[in-house]
């Protein structure tokens, strides 16, 4: 017996999170939230641009004059991995060895959340950040976005824009900023070119985060919500 309980607990070690992460997403079901989304009739938009284009502020522009609901998955992800439960600690515990969180724990999370809004208008942003994020999301959700908001910005004008933003998040520093730019060019533009060919994609420079609210969103949302 001693034997066996010593094996069990070397099997729940830290040198097997990868085991145990999928462990713990073959128990995170999908399949009612997906059901219950898409007998919602959901307008969902996905939101996406450069770390510090404004895609937050942008989002609770939305939020407060048209009334949708706001998810982002970065917040999503860190909520659960500030939680105390079993996906959390497999978040952190991924993020601590340097590993990606798998995008099927990031749809998943996404789909729960959708299931409890309480309208059928929904925004994602940040999400999804690569082809990975995109295809899991295809065969997992199956849910097709009304459009795609990109919203464009200096890589200058992003960059003081995050040093200054004093959230206290500790990617907010220039070396992580610059390599943040750089993954969202080599990963996220990708994701971008091919909706262009299956979705409506509107791209707006918001160089001045107030711009493009005032003038571009009654018409834009009228048209495609």
């Amino acid at each position: 017996m001693a034997s066996s309980t010593t094996t069990r607990n070397k099997a729940a070690g830290p040198q097997d999170l990868e085991v145990r992460c999928a462990i713990v997403l073959e128990t995170i079901s999908s399949a009612a939230a997906t059901s219950e989304a898409q007998s919602k009739n959901l307008k969902l938009v996905f939101v996406t641009g450069g770390p510090g284009s404004g895609k937050g502020t942008q989002c609770n522009k939305i939020v407060e004059h048209f009334g949708f609901e706001h998810l982002s998955a970065g917040e999503l992800l860190r909520a659960e991995q500030n939680s105390d439960g079993e996906i959390g600690k497999m978040i952190k515990g991924l993020i601590n060895e340097g590993k990606l969180v798998p995008s099927e724990m990031t749809v998943k999370l996404i789909l729960n959340a959708m299931s409890k809004c309480s309208n059928n208008k929904i925004l994602i942003d940040g999400f999804p950040r690569n082809d990975e994020n995109r295809e899991v999301w295809d065969r997992v959700a199956g849910l097709k976005p009304e459009f795609i908001i990109f919203i464009t910005s200096s890589e200058e004008v992003m960059q003081n824009r995050l040093l200054s933003r004093n959230e206290g998040r500790d990617d907010d520093n220039l070396e992580t900023i610059r390599k943040r730019f750089k993954l969202f060019n080599e990963q996220t533009l990708p994701v971008i070119k091919h909706y262009e060919s299956i979705a409506a994609v509107q791209k707006v420079n918001l160089q001045n985060l107030n711009i493009w609210y005032t003038f571009g969103f009654p018409q834009l949302l009228n048209l495609y919500c």
